[in-house]
């Protein structure tokens, strides 16, 4: 009986394993080499900028860095990657809350007269897959 119920639980494992995916992030366009790239992966308006489902940090190489998330469930997801070129582990910003580090979002989305929007930045994360962020646009 131990035996079935351990082979059921390992074939459940497995189908919700199969449900995640991957997700490789392409960062192109930074200033120079100074620093780091940090890499936000957000999974709903309401923490969209504020607190990443996932994050990380990468050196970056020729002006550009990749990233690769794992292990991913299915769904609308949206990137915000910022240039830490003090690397202090945060963006930094000017007394009245602008940015002073370079950042870009996923679908390049722009903010007007504030930060960019979650809808302007999701996308829909069904397969494994591969998108490019561009600073500087």
């Amino acid at each position: 009986m131990t035996k079935i119920i351990i082979a059921i639980v390992l074939f459940i494992s497995s189908l919700a394993s199969a449900q995640n995916v991957g997700l490789t992030v392409k960062i192109s366009g930074l200033k120079n080499n100074t620093g780091l790239v940090q890499v936000g992966l957000f999974n709903s308006e309401g923490t969209f900028l504020k607190t990443a489902y996932k994050g990380i940090s990468s050196e970056i190489k020729s002006n550009s860095a990749t990233v690769t998330f794992s292990n991913i469930p299915k769904g609308k997801y949206a990137i915000s990657a910022y240039h830490d070129a003090n690397k202090n582990g945060k963006l930094d910003t000017n007394f009245i809350g602008i940015p002073k580090e370079d950042f870009a979002c996923s679908n390049n989305a722009k903010g007007k007269m504030g930060p960019p929007k979650y809808e302007d930045a999701k996308f829909d994360l069904t397969k494994d897959m591969k998108i490019d962020v561009k600073f500087n646009d």
